[in-house]
């Protein structure tokens, strides 16, 4: 079974950004993405009302990394600290050596490759440091910049699951894609 341990948290460095752990200074930045229609449009997550459910979320975010349970790193550029998002192994399935990548971005960073090199890093990671074997992901349908992000980076559309979600009154369908570590490393090559 796969044995992870964040502690001390990996802060992880690339060409232009530093990934760093959610605190809760940066809930005023969290809510405005949680709440914003464009972020969360794909994302099927209840909306925020108040600086307490997002202060509550990153409590639960420490609680699931002190528990080995997942990571979740805050996004942010090299000599500025101030959260534009993140990218997270948000569930981990330890017995199956594989976890659930999620992300998400501030509009004005969109198109310029920040989240590109933020899966990277963190791609990176699970693969080395945390010795997965498989990431997945899930999109809803109609996500074409997170489908796009995944096939540049080497994931496969694995499956169509049509109206297996239900959020906000509706049924949604989900695309799952998949990578593999020895994907991932021969194309690291």
């Amino acid at each position: 079974m796969l044995q992870v341990n964040f502690s001390p948290f990996p802060i992880l460095i690339t060409e232009r950004l530093v990934l760093r752990r959610t605190e809760l200074a940066d809930a005023p930045s969290l809510f405005y993405l949680r709440s914003h229609d464009d972020v969360m449009r794909f994302i099927d997550r209840p909306r925020p009302s108040s600086l307490d459910d997002i202060y509550t979320l990153i409590r639960k975010i420490h609680k699931m990394i002190e528990e080995n349970a997942g990571i979740e790193w805050a996004v942010t550029l090299k000599g500025a600290d101030e959260y534009i998002g993140s990218v997270s192994f948000h569930l981990l399935m330890k017995e199956h050596y594989r976890a659930e990548i999620g992300y998400l971005l501030h509009p004005a960073f969109h198109r310029k490759g920040i989240m590109s090199e933020a899966v990277t890093a963190a791609l990176t990671y699970g693969f080395g440091e945390m010795e997965l074997n498989s990431v997945e992901a899930i999109v809803t349908p109609g996500n074409d910049p997170s489908v796009g992000l995944l096939e540049h980076k080497g994931f496969l559309r694995e499956g169509h699951f049509r109206q297996n979600r239900y959020s906000n009154g509706k049924f949604l369908d989900t695309f799952v894609f998949s990578l593999r570590s020895a994907d991932w490393q021969n194309r690291m090559r």
